[in-house]
């Protein structure tokens, strides 16, 4: 089997899910990341480019023959980096810029839902700030302000009340999520539970993976402010979602990729899906173009697939949903976060523990923030410090062990929610 060399952007927990799947692969030879994280660069090597840059990579990957990039952030696909590196004749794995904009616009995704007869929330947008200012006045009520743009899963403000409505929209109109700000999304409140569905496709076939829970609020019992995520389990049992919920999500995923083609553009890639479950069933809340984050560190360790093969599969056009199966344990993944997070917080605290606790039955620790020093020590060096994942056959064991591994680990500043999973049992 011809082994074929592979670059992977970014450096995140969701990241280093990716390369430890994709190095299981028997076709993985040599992997290169950029920027990679203090986990990823143990396992892979740095190369030496802008992730954001698709000249630099696509250059970069044909100079170093490169047989397949895969990018896991969305900023490198909104830039047009899976445009460039299929232009060298190189697969890649990610949506081009074109199909990207589901998830860099919000209003260009609303729009697509729209044509696609999709449920999703009511909404209106505005680059005109007194207009956006008026309507939610006149709205009175809850609703949800959304930037644009990309705002690293920051520019949502879920506002139960119409002062609140305002601060955000004053937020997103001040610059406080640069560019991303200057079209501001007004949305209704949807109420129920979320879940999210990922699904790979090359554009015909669409493969949903299994369904998993993030925890979005910082804190326990879901309070404080929206974060990119405090923890995920997958699956996410049938007294939460049913049969029908899953057959309604899916049918949605699939209707959005045939729209799109429709509209001419081919999505080839991992498409997100972000669903409230309404009394009237499932109703999108967002589409981004990439996996999730923390979604990806509880599906890809359930996941049975050679992820190379998958990958390309993708890029070239011959996706099938044989190639993809599931274990029947479950995952439980917590989030350890640097003191203050998602508000400011110091980087550079030492952490201990982590060999200590990725040794323990069923657990993988992904680094999320984490950096080297010289010496080779692990330092802090973000919001979301490490995933701790526990995959076991009963939501309790997985809890269990994943709190357990979570105790082993210790820097200064360590915060990480206790309730990751109980919704599930």
């Amino acid at each position: 089997m011809e082994k074929i060399d592979i670059l992977l952007l970014g450096a995140g927990g969701r990241e280093h899910a990716l390369l430890m799947k994709l190095s299981d692969s028997p076709r993985a030879g040599k992997l290169y990341v950029a920027p990679g994280n203090g986990g990823m660069l143990q396992m892979a090597e740095l190369a030496p480019v802008n992730q954001d840059s698709p000249t630099e990579v696509a250059d970069w990957a044909a100079q170093n023959g490169i047989g397949l990039v895969v990018v896991g952030p969305e900023a490198p696909l909104v830039e047009g980096v899976a445009d460039a590196v299929r232009a060298q004749g190189i697969p890649c794995f990610g949506p081009d810029a074109s199909a990207a904009r589901m998830e860099g616009s919000k209003e260009f995704a609303k729009q697509v839902m729209a044509r696609a007869d999709v449920p999703t929330a009511a909404y209106r947008s505005f680059t005109d700030r007194t207009a956006c200012e008026d309507y939610v006045r006149e709205l009175a009520g809850p609703c949800v302000i959304k930037a644009d743009g990309l705002a690293a899963g920051k520019g949502v403000i879920v506002a139960q009340t119409t002062e609140e409505a305002l601060v955000g929209v004053a937020q997103c109109f001040d610059g406080a999520f640069g560019a991303a700000g200057n079209t501001v999304v007004v949305e209704e409140m949807l109420e129920g539970p979320e879940c999210s569905l990922l699904a790979l496709t090359d554009g015909q076939t669409v493969v949903p993976l299994a369904t998993s829970q993030d925890h979005k609020r910082a804190y326990d019992g879901d309070k404080g402010p929206n974060t990119g995520g405090m923890g995920v389990y997958s699956p996410v049992p049938e007294h939460l979602v049913s049969a029908g919920d899953l057959a309604a999500m899916t049918d949605v995923m699939n209707r959005v990729v045939a729209q799109l083609n429709t509209d001419g553009i081919t999505y080839s890639g991992c498409l997100y899906g972000g669903f409230m479950l309404t009394k009237d069933g499932p109703k999108v809340l967002e589409f981004n173009a990439r996996f999730g984050d923390p979604e990806t560190q509880v599906v890809l360790p359930r996941m049975k697939a050679d992820l190379v093969e998958v990958f390309l599969a993708c890029d070239n056009g011959t996706l099938d949903a044989s190639m993809i199966s599931w274990d029947d344990d479950c995952a439980v993944s917590v989030v350890l976060a640097s003191a203050g997070y998602p508000g400011s917080y110091e980087s550079g605290k030492r952490i201990t523990g982590v060999q200590e606790a990725a040794a323990q039955p069923g657990i993988t620790v992904y680094h999320a923030g984490t950096k080297l020093d010289a010496d080779g020590n692990t330092l802090t060096a973000g919001g979301r410090v490490l995933d701790v994942t526990a995959v076991a056959p009963t939501f309790a064991e997985a809890r269990a062990n994943a709190y357990a591994a979570c105790d082993l680990i210790d820097f200064e500043g360590k915060q990480f929610r206790t309730d990751i999973g109980a919704k599930a049992m």
